[in-house]
């Protein structure tokens, strides 16, 4: 198992470059940015659905107002995603560009908006049809980005450009410059819509989902589902965030589905996909990727080993909302030989587990979004529309990963607790390092710390922040998640990366070296140590503003 596990990690560098592929951090990132709309919709869709559980169902009128802040938001998710990406895009592509000669990202986002309408959308009478600018659009949304973008970078790389006087204000001469490639943009996809709709009679859109139905189908099977959360799972056991690869190349199909469940749903039939949000969050990745949340509450309560049960206790509450970095880190799971198995199979066998209660006992599929640090059993609950199915799964699942995870579980208890007895830990001092916190340098500091959904950032902001309120220093502390941090850094001194994001350091060093700010990454073992640590934490910080 070593010798498997040394094999993997040397596929490292590998897994790394394909996470920071750009087009992929492109379409994370602008799904990032539309989180909002997906999370403030299904609001409006439990509202409206969930009291037909138990007989209750709104008149026609009422049931159209609560549903229109969500045809108004998730309606239209597709023509925000293609916006959104594109301004990602055009943000990864600046970092390779001279200073002076930059894309201008607000003008990317708006052409890949009416790029998408162009080709994504039927004219109806008195407006747009509106059938495929919710999520059933997104695969069209990405691919205006992306073209979008290279022409831009086309354009400005060579200075194809309409120059004006050099008396014409800055702001005036911008927006004649983005003319040439905001009108190359739009006549690429007029004309690419005259031929495609005279040759297939449909949209692209349309025939972007009927090409990949195949391909959505197939993710939807017991092979599929195993290929997604297996390699997700694999990725994060060698230290890269596993979903920040995985997930680009799935997401659109998530919102397909669950698009497609509620549809089936509203009309009285099984709701049957599998591949959602919903599967991925609170599913496979119960607790977090890896399906830690039982082995973390194994640690916490049955662990004879007292560093076991130290670390279990402190990552227990984390981990019940899907933040298990804590876990990941401090145990550690991630590259431990000893829970190879469980950490891929687990998810797995969940997964199929779930596609079983779907398809031979009738269960609904997930059907609403909801905030993905929504305890993984609630979520369950809710997200399949209550009843007593989804009740029963939420308990299977939970005895199914704690008999994966009790064999290995013990043996790890059992290596550690060997460990306590040859080495008196209470006798061990710990040495730390004799700095002195010079409050006037921190002083109104201000400390981003990223990951990669916002969750264990808060961790270490928050420790952060305490230690600095016990020292009496006026520091100013925030979490946020890599990608959505564009907008905001230059507003920070110093940029902290959680261990999850870690491998994201070059790229962000070209944006802070750009802002004259500093960053740096943190190690997993040393972040889960500062997350508990708020005087270290304090420390830390300290020597970075410092300079050493």
């Amino acid at each position: 198992m070593n010798k498997l596990v040394s094999n993997i990690e040397k596929l490292k560098p590998f897994f790394e470059k394909v996470s920071r592929n750009r087009y992929l951090r492109a379409i994370r990132d602008g799904f990032i940015s539309a989180m909002p709309i997906v999370l403030f919709s299904s609001i409006f869709m439990l509202l409206a659905y969930v009291p037909n559980i138990f007989g209750f169902y709104w008149s026609k009128e009422i049931e159209a107002m609560i549903l229109k802040p969500y045809n108004y938001s998730m309606g239209i998710l597709a023509l925000v995603v293609a916006g959104t990406t594109a301004k990602n895009l055009a943000d990864n592509f600046n970092r390779d560009m001279p200073v002076n000669r930059q894309i201008n990202n607000i003008s990317a986002l708006m052409a890949a908006i009416v790029g998408f309408l162009i080709v994504g959308v039927d004219s109806i009478e008195g407006g747009f049809a509106n059938g495929y600018m919710g999520s059933k659009g997104l695969l069209t949304a990405f691919l205006v980005a992306f073209v979008v973008c290279n022409v831009y970078r086309f354009c400005v790389k060579r200075n194809v450009t309409i120059k004006m006087p050099d008396a014409v204000p800055p702001n005036i001469s911008q927006t004649f410059a983005d003319v040439i490639p905001f009108a190359v943009s739009a006549i690429i996809f007029t004309i690419f819509d005259i031929i495609f709709r005279n040759v297939t009679g449909i949209c692209f859109a349309q025939g972007v989902i009927e090409f990949f139905q195949p391909l959505f189908t197939a993710a939807d099977g017991y092979i599929g589902l195993a290929i997604i959360y297996g390699a997700m799972s694999l990725f994060w056991f060698v230290g890269i965030q596993g979903p920040s690869i995985v997930e680009p190349a799935v997401s659109a199909i998530y919102y397909v589905n669950i698009a497609n469940n509620l549809d089936l749903f509203q009309a009285g039939q099984h709701a049957n996909n599998i591949l959602t949000p919903g599967v991925q969050q609170f599913v496979a990745t119960i607790g977090g990727t890896g399906a830690t949340l039982v082995i973390t509450l194994m640690f916490a309560f049955m662990s004879k080993s007292k560093e076991l049960k130290a670390i279990g206790r402190a990552s227990s509450i984390p981990v019940i909302f899907g933040v298990n970095e804590p876990i990941l880190f401090g145990a550690p799971l991630i590259l431990n030989p000893i829970f190879f198995i469980p950490f891929i199979f687990a998810p797995i066998l969940n997964v199929w587990l779930f596609k079983a209660f779907v398809d031979f006992l009738g269960m609904n599929s997930f059907m609403y979004v909801l905030p993905w640090t929504t305890p993984g059993p609630i979520g369950i609950v809710l997200g399949c529309g209550l009843g007593l199915l989804t009740i029963l799964f939420a308990a299977v699942i939970l005895l199914v990963d704690f008999a994966i995870y009790y064999p290995f579980f013990k043996v790890y208890d059992n290596e550690k607790c060997e460990e306590e007895k040859n080495k008196n830990l209470d006798a061990v001092e710990k040495e730390e390092e004799m700095i002195e916190v010079d409050g006037n340098t921190l002083k109104s500091k201000r400390i981003l710390v990223l990951c990669a959904g916002g969750g264990t950032s808060g961790l270490l902001a928050n420790a952060l922040a305490k230690g600095a309120k016990e020292q009496n220093i006026p520091l100013i502390t925030a979490a946020g998640s890599y990608g959505a941090h564009m907008d905001i850094m230059k507003d920070y001194d110093l940029v902290v990366l959680a261990p999850q994001v870690a491998n994201y350091y070059e790229d962000l060093k070209k944006d802070t070296d750009r802002l004259g700010i500093k960053c740096v990454a943190c190690e997993g073992k040393q972040y889960i140590n500062l997350t508990r640590d708020p005087d270290g934490a304090l420390k830390f910080v300290f020597k970075i503003m410092e300079g050493e």
